[in-house]
């Protein structure tokens, strides 16, 4: 997990997979735990991620302020697939899934 002190509010870029690691997509957050609960339990079911299943967590980023996690969601985005992977091994080497970090 990388993160950004600065600021006074916790913003996090998150990038979820699906069960087989196939699919890989970025979004960006101010309460991870309620977002992963909604992308599980695929509260709108007609969005990307509830057509492919993709509600498990393999990286993360915290921020301070809610415009640099916008930033750093768009370059994110603008990834290819395999620097994306890069990006994801550098702290999670094995794509685990780490959704239990943000339970209660």
């Amino acid at each position: 997990m990388i993160e950004f002190s600065e600021g006074i509010y916790k913003f996090y870029v998150y990038i979820l997979t699906n069960k087989r690691k196939t699919v890989l997509y970025t979004g960006v957050t101010n309460n991870l735990h309620q977002r992963l609960h909604q992308h599980s339990t695929k509260q709108n079911g007609n969005s990307f991620t509830a057509k492919y299943n993709v509600e498990f967590l393999i990286y993360y980023e915290k921020f301070g302020w809610i415009q640099q996690a916008i930033e750093r969601e768009k370059e994110i985005k603008d990834f290819s697939r395999n620097k994306k992977l890069e990006l994801i091994r550098s702290v999670n080497p094995n794509l685990d899934f780490w959704n239990y970090l943000f339970e209660f």
